[in-house]
């Protein structure tokens, strides 16, 4: 292969033959042909993404297989915990390289789908980071995907701008601008619509691929100031994972002819087993890491999949489950402690509320209850912390700005020794809280609504004053899952009834009704609302819990197309 530098510019070999992509060897695309998304698709750019998966697709299906195993230990009864075998790792004493300059200060990051005019009001917004995602705030179909390329390489080109014609507005990019990290997608999803040697690619290596490829050298002098790019990588479970990314990130740089430790990584800590794995998933990334995040959401999702064999272990309402609860504080305390120790950022979880701009009273009691959280959090030890919306930053900022003064971050300065007395039963402690119909009802209709926007690809969608991704929809699905299967009695509202099918079924029906009140007809019969209520009752009745909303959804959005058709956009 040519040094990387050249891939930057079109070579001789990038060439559209008709209206077709230019493939190399074992390569096909079964997406619509785009001539745009030809220049992200280049044969070079494409060589480059199937050079990863042939080189790391074995080891990824080995992570997958085991992932595999310890969900039948925890079905046959078992508790995830601390691996004896990496004890040594826990307790020696080393540290992840240094925090580059240009990421020490992430006290408020923003986070959202890799859409142009979101990508440009979030630089814009004022947060020291924007979190530009491929994974639970997108519906991946093939146009998102590629126009979201398409648009981080303008982002960091700095042309990128966007024409509302609705407000008759440009936007355009400040002077100032946060800094990009992105989020491919997580080990287990397929890009259905790349295969390469006859198998579906694997989608965080489509999403880290071409991003890497075409930005690498031009964000290291815009953003990076000589490090980058930056990224945050989902849905561990094992140190095994990490160790696969930073291979890929090594070979990846190896190919560019960078320095070893350019590429930097936030890793979410959202899975039940990868909280006892923080240790080892810095270290597997010690010369790649700048730090762990709490994905809190989805470790709430994924406490109930773990679980799902374990009827003693049934949540309550989703809404009860908060930081308060003493296995979610732990959960935070010993992440803060861990990455501290270690030299790296300890990031909060998501203030996911959107301004209430119809009602001052109920918006400022909802800044209030975020206030609250931000402030429990610096307290603790957190470097920065995640809003969904831009509204919030100025809040959250000042928060931060106030416990934490001219500082960059905390990781020198609370080192939490506290939290090294943290054991397995702090961190699998039975959360507390009351099971209501409400609950039941709220799980139901947010479930569907949220899946009726990603079926026609949208994934970062406001529900009642809150921004939904893929996480809380998991959450929605997964407890009435469990709520069904041991039939749970709602006692939170002296109901005292029992969760049946029959009830659900007649809670679904109710709910439908009260979504086509709510968004009204017409849009009722445009959407796909009866679609995604198949589908989300399937997978609250079905006797096995499937692992993933979005792995049973992705088939429903994958639309392959003869080689030559052309895109009419």
């Amino acid at each position: 292969m040519v040094g990387f530098e050249t891939f930057l510019e079109p070579s001789s070999t990038e060439r559209k033959t008709g209206m077709a992509y230019d493939l190399p060897e074992g390569v096909d695309i079964r997406g619509k042909y785009d001539a745009e998304f030809a220049k992200i698709l280049s044969r070079d750019a494409l060589q480059f993404v199937a050079d990863l998966q042939r080189e790391f697709r074995n080891h990824i299906k080995y992570a997958m297989e085991c992932r595999k195993e310890a969900k039948m230990r925890y079905n046959n009864g078992g508790l995830p915990g601390f691996d004896p075998a990496t004890k040594y790792i826990r307790e020696r004493e080393w540290v992840c390289a240094a925090v580059p300059p240009a990421v020490a200060d992430r006290r408020v990051e923003i986070t959202g789908p890799v859409e142009r005019k979101m990508i440009i009001n979030a630089l814009n917004s004022g947060a020291k980071v924007f979190m530009a995602d491929f994974e639970d705030a997108l519906s991946p179909s093939w146009e998102n995907l590629m126009r979201g390329q398409v648009n981080l390489r303008d982002a960091v080109n700095r042309t990128i701008s966007f024409h509302d014609k609705a407000r008759n507005r440009v936007y355009k990019l400040n002077d100032q601008t946060a800094k990009l990290f992105v989020r491919p997608r997580g080990w287990h999803l397929p890009e259905s619509h790349i295969f390469i040697d006859g198998e579906p690619a694997t989608g965080c290596l489509v999403d880290f691929g071409l991003y890497f490829f075409h930005n690498s050298m031009a964000f290291r002098r815009t953003q990076g100031e000589g490090f980058g790019p930056f990224f945050y990588l989902p849905k561990m479970e094992h140190s095994r994972e990490a160790k696969i990314w930073n291979n890929v990130f090594e070979r990846a740089e190896r190919l560019a002819g960078i320095e070893k430790g350019s590429i930097r990584a936030t890793v979410l800590i959202e899975t039940l087993p990868a909280v006892f794995q923080m240790d080892e998933i810095l270290y597997e990334l010690r010369d790649h890491s700048v730090g762990l995040n709490c994905g809190r959401w989805d470790y709430i999702f994924s406490y109930v999949k773990t679980f799902q064999a374990h009827p003693d272990r049934l949540l309550p309402d989703r809404v009860l489950v908060g930081m308060t609860q003493h296995f979610m504080r732990s959960y935070s305390d010993l992440l803060i402690r861990t990455c501290h120790r270690r030299g790296v950022h300890a990031m909060g979880g998501m203030a996911a509320q959107i301004p209430i701009r119809d009602d001052p009273v109920a918006n400022e009691a909802a800044l209030e209850l975020v206030r609250k959280d931000k402030l429990r959090e610096v307290k603790a030890g957190h470097d920065g912390t995640w809003a969904a919306h831009p509204g919030l930053i100025p809040a959250i900022m000042e928060v931060f700005t106030n416990s934490m003064g001219n500082k960059a971050n905390q990781i020198h300065t609370v080192k939490r020794e506290d939290a090294a007395n943290l054991t397995e039963e702090d961190l699998l402690q039975r959360p507390r809280g009351v099971r209501t119909m409400d609950g039941l009802r709220l799980n139901t209709r947010v479930g569907i609504q949220y899946l009726a926007a990603w079926f026609t690809g949208t994934g970062s969608v406001p529900l009642y004053n809150l921004m939904e991704d893929a996480a809380t929809a998991e959450i929605s699905r997964v407890q009435n899952w469990q709520w069904l299967k041991y039939g749970v009695e709602l006692d939170g509202d002296g109901l005292r009834v029992k969760v049946t099918r029959e009830l659900f079924g007649r809670v679904v029906d109710e709910e439908m009704a009260r979504i086509e009140r709510e968004v009204g007809q017409e849009k009722f019969k445009k959407g796909m609302y009866k679609e995604a209520c198949k589908i989300f009752t399937r997978q609250c009745t079905t006797p096995i819990l499937d692992d993933f909303l979005t792995l049973d959804a992705y088939n429903r959005i994958v639309i392959h197309h003869p080689k030559g058709s052309s895109s009419k956009l």
